[in-house]
């Protein structure tokens, strides 16, 4: 089974580095099995499509626009994903919704899909992530490691 952890976002936008952030955490303080693969995509967009061969299921971490208060938390499966993709956060997410529907096209599309999310509060250009969005940074990548428990993904604190 091949997993992919995938953190989306763009570092110098405030809280769309949020996907991010996240992936760079659990990196940074977890390990992972072989079969698990812990990715920065920050805004690479189509250039990731090599990364989707052959994984089986895919967990993607992102700032998503819910219409909802900054901090509002969402997960997103399937083909709920594109969808919320619609309204765009960044020019980065037309990206993330072009690579989900190439590869989907390649053949290459997981069988299982799971979005992250949150609302940002600022995208504007800055280096640190808004004291709201800040705050879900831990919740999130607790949900990330309960949704790998769930596959059967075992981690283990460095």
């Amino acid at each position: 089974m091949s997993v992919l952890v995938l953190g989306i976002g763009n570092l110098l936008m405030t809280d769309d580095s949020v996907g991010v952030r996240v992936v760079q955490h659990l990196a940074a303080t977890y390990r992972f099995p072989p079969e698990v693969t812990v990715l920065d995509g920050g805004t690479l967009g189509l250039d990731l499509l090599p990364y989707l061969e052959g994984v089986e299921l895919l967990l993607v971490v992102d700032a998503v626009d819910t219409g909802g208060p900054p901090g509002t938390m969402v997960r997103l499966t399937g083909d709920d994903i594109p969808l919320a993709l619609e309204t765009k956060v960044s020019p980065h997410q037309m990206g993330l919704k072009d690579l989900l529907t190439v590869a989907f096209l390649q053949g290459h599309i997981p069988r299982e899909m799971v979005l992250w999310g949150v609302q940002p509060d600022s995208i504007e250009m800055s280096l640190e992530l808004s004291p709201v969005v800040a705050e879900k940074v831990d919740v999130l990548q607790d949900r990330v490691l309960e949704e790998l428990l769930a596959w059967g993904v075992a981690t283990e604190r460095l």
